[in-house]
């Protein structure tokens, strides 16, 4: 036996049913890139953070700032880096300058060339 409901019926029936709410997002925003190059599409439901308020992002980026320090001229063969003196350095690292160009610390990035040529 099979029923077959009206539309008076039906609306009666789902009167007393809860509405279903659905959320979307209206304001869709292009995602600025991170310096480590996460970067969201504007659709993602991890965007939905930045709804009320703009992602904060430093645009200067350690890479940028240090790659803007020209490089060291010196003298000697084999230069020692430590970032620094004290707390604020890294382990104190050996470069070699035998091959031509410059050379950058694995820690800092400093760069360092030898002067006068090869």
């Amino acid at each position: 036996m099979s029923v077959i409901l009206s539309r008076s019926v039906t609306k009666c029936f789902m009167k007393n049913v809860p509405a279903i709410v659905t959320r979307t997002l209206t304001n869709k925003s292009e995602d600025t890139c991170t310096h480590t190059g996460q970067k969201w599409d504007s659709d993602d439901y991890r965007m939905v953070r930045f709804t009320g308020a703009p992602k904060q992002v430093n645009h200067s980026w350690a890479i940028k700032l240090i790659a803007e320090v020209p490089p060291k001229e010196v003298t000697e063969r084999v230069v020692w880096c430590d970032g620094g003196s004290g707390p604020e350095g890294h382990p104190r690292v050996y470069i070699n300058l035998d091959k031509p160009g410059d050379h950058s610390c694995g820690y800092c990035g400093l760069r360092y060339v030898k002067k006068g040529g090869h």
